[in-house]
């Protein structure tokens, strides 16, 4: 019962600081627009460790490298922790333990960018209908924009309704597939 109850704490409280730092990185790297409650909110809930982490590890051709660096410590943190609760023991080989949790922490920050992926365009195609002009609209579309160009290129839209949303939704569970296939191959020796 504790360790379901660790587990769910660990969980839940750990993905949504990854999550706010990987959205942050996200949206600096594409260069959307932080004048906005969700981008404040994100500032105000990480700038307490992202900032002094720039002092030492400088950005690169425009991405926020200490942002994703925390996002991955954090992941790995959280993965450990939860392995732990599990029972697993890493004293036994930690050389290797130490790379398949880097691995596999590598893994879930693409997952879990594949899921801030749909979840910002079912939000914007929902907004499309319901408010179009809302605050968060600006936001929505840097982040999906550079997704939905090769795709609008090659699918027209039917009547007035963009369909490129729904390919985008099916190509990011693919990628999902693959990396949830490939988070279990290298999680094979735990």
């Amino acid at each position: 019962m504790f360790t379901q109850i660790g587990t769910l704490l660990i969980d839940s409280l750990g993905s949504l600081f990854v999550y706010a730092l990987l959205l942050r990185f996200h949206m600096q790297w594409l260069r959307a627009p932080f004048r906005n409650p969700i981008g404040e909110f994100l500032a105000a809930l990480t700038n307490w460790i992202v900032v002094p982490v720039r002092r030492f590890i400088p950005g690169l051709l425009g991405l926020d490298l200490a942002t994703l660096l925390l996002a991955w410590l954090a992941q790995a943190l959280v993965a450990a922790l939860l392995m732990s609760l599990r029972g697993y023991v890493f004293a036994s080989a930690p050389s290797i333990a130490f790379l398949v949790l880097a691995a596999i922490s590598a893994i879930e920050l693409a997952r879990m960018s594949m899921y801030l992926l749909i979840g910002a365009a079912i939000l914007q195609a929902v907004l499309s209908f319901v408010a179009p002009h809302s605050p968060f609209a600006p936001l929505l579309d840097m982040l999906t924009r550079r997704f939905y160009a090769p795709l609008r290129r090659f699918i027209p839209p039917i009547g007035r309704v963009d369909i490129s949303p729904l390919f985008l939704i099916i190509a990011a569970q693919i990628v999902i597939i693959v990396l949830e296939w490939l988070r279990r191959v290298v999680a094979t020796p735990f």
